[in-house]
């Protein structure tokens, strides 16, 4: 047993030279107590601090063998919810076609369309014990379809929205269950084949013998979104309107940045337990992830903004490498349609003006 007094600067720096020996929570907290000048600073900073998260690793099986994950791992919370008991036994796989258990009453089905929209593919959650509903059955693949009538009796179908990766299998699974299909008609240019038995307006509940899913109405990223919130657990159904890993596009006409801001801030009045997206892992800290899309975003305008400010009147093509210089060149042709939203947002609230394919900032905002 030694003990020492040295700084967390120097501590780190002999752990990495293998001088002392240092676990992944004290690296974590010394790293933590490397930002401060000194005691009293850094006793102030914790004085001020609200609910401390919880960083407890966590085990999981999949094709690279067994894997440890921490909170910064995107697979983190999705292996806490479906591994309560942390047998170490859940997968970090996203595998399309195998079935995953997430807890007693919800199963996800991912489905075979990834690309670079769509992630792994479109997630299809299967909702309830004695019947069933279909959150998002995707797109009208045979295959995946399939899949789904494996989860039998199937009463519901219910779709987010009507883009092209989220209902169209709807239509078939009805033909296939006799199965009423829920959610809101399509907008032009987006999947005709969706044809709602019952259109849910917010708040609505739909009971599966003991469960409830409630419809959140969630407009921004399609004007027709619905979230839907198992109030039971209070896993909310996210569809496109809050991805993991990534945030969404946003497209008008009919998409709407200050409808999907809007949407955001709505989502933080409710109580949340983890979030169940179209693509991707389980998102956990729902309320935190909710401010922290709503951040990014106010932070994007900013880059708008100051953008404007340096180029005066300006196309979208000259604003988007600048407005995205964080991003690929090669993501940039899909980030214009949501740089597109943010100027249509700008617009509206009188910041910006738009003249001849060209915006600029309006006056009483060019000190910005």
């Amino acid at each position: 047993m030694h003990d020492l007094w040295i700084t967390p600067r120097e501590a780190l720096e002999r752990g990495e030279r293998g001088e002392i020996e240092l676990v992944f929570a004290t690296q974590h907290a010394l790293r933590d107590l490397g930002r401060f000048a000194g005691v009293g600073e850094a006793m102030k900073y914790v004085r001020g601090l609200g609910e401390i998260e919880v960083n407890r690793a966590c085990w999981a099986q999949g094709k690279d063998g067994a894997k440890l994950f921490r909170r910064a791992d995107a697979p983190y919370h999705e292996i806490h919810w479906s591994d309560p008991g942390e047998t170490g036994q859940s997968t970090y796989d996203l595998v399309a076609g195998e079935p995953k258990r997430l807890d007693r009453f919800v199963t996800r089905l991912i489905a075979p369309n990834p690309g670079m929209m769509t992630g792994p593919g479109t997630n299809t959650y299967l909702v309830g014990g004695a019947e069933h509903a279909v959150i998002d059955p995707g797109p009208d693949i045979a295959s995946h379809i399939e899949k789904i009538l494996q989860f039998q009796p199937i009463k519901w179908i219910l779709c987010t929205h009507t883009h092209m990766d989220h209902s169209p299998a709807a239509a078939a699974l009805k033909a296939a269950t006799g199965a009423q299909v829920l959610g809101r008609p399509a907008p032009p240019g987006q999947d005709a084949s969706f044809k709602p038995d019952f259109v849910l307006e917010n708040g609505q509940r739909v009971d599966l013998k003991g469960l409830s899913l409630r419809a959140i109405h969630t407009p921004g990223h399609a004007s027709n979104h619905l979230c839907y919130l198992l109030e039971e657990t209070r896993m909310l159904f996210t569809g496109d309107h809050v991805m993991q890993g990534s945030t969404v596009v946003i497209n008008p006409p009919d998409g709407d940045m200050r409808a999907y801001l809007h949407s955001l801030e709505k989502l933080l009045d409710e109580n949340l337990a983890i979030l169940a997206p179209g693509h991707g892992y389980l998102i956990g800290a729902p309320h935190k992830e909710l401010r922290r899309l709503m951040a990014h975003r106010r932070a994007r305008e900013e880059k708008v903004l100051g953008a404007l400010a340096r180029l005066g009147p300006a196309s979208l093509d000259e604003l988007l490498p600048l407005v995205y210089d964080d991003v690929p060149a090669r993501v940039h042709r899909v980030a214009a349609r949501s740089l597109t939203a943010h100027l249509d947002k700008l617009a509206a609230e009188g910041m910006v003006r738009a003249a001849a394919e060209k915006f600029s900032l309006v006056e009483s905002h060019t000190a910005r």
